[in-house]
């Protein structure tokens, strides 16, 4: 088999640009992945920071229970309107039903992320900055 290396090319910049950490491509029976090594945030476990194969987070086995605010998206978490802002919400704030609760960004758009029902943040689930998948849990409210 013939490797493309135009192809390797582009889904090495797609990486970049879309800010992923693996992709995959298919064209019948030729397969193509690509990754690349992720930062570890300071003071997180490695673990938790781990992606299956079919993109399922592994961490989202948590023992909080509550309203899980899901990411509509594939994108960049951001927890305040801008660097160094105050955050859009902390554990232990009473939100609202359609109430901002973070940002994520995709391609360079600015995605608000709303709250889905009323009730108290119980646990926040993702670090400022941090890549996150579609259907990732980002907030639990209680």
């Amino acid at each position: 088999m013939k490797i493309d290396k135009k192809i390797i090319k582009e889904l090495v910049d797609y990486l970049s640009e879309f800010n992923l950490t693996e992709l995959e491509y298919q064209d019948g029976d030729k397969k193509i992945k690509v990754s690349k090594a992720s930062k570890n945030f300071v003071g997180q476990n490695v673990s938790d920071k781990l992606v299956s194969s079919n993109k399922a987070v592994l961490s989202e086995q948590s023992d909080a229970e509550g309203n899980r605010i899901k990411s509509p998206i594939i994108g960049t978490a951001y927890l305040a309107p801008e660097p160094g802002g105050k955050p859009f919400v902390k554990v232990g704030d009473k939100v609202k039903k359609g109430q901002t609760i973070m940002i994520v960004e995709a391609m360079k758009t600015m995605n608000h992320i709303p709250s889905t029902s009323d009730g108290t943040v119980k646990k926040i689930m993702v670090n400022d900055g941090q890549p996150v998948e579609f259907g990732q849990t980002l907030i639990i409210i209680n």
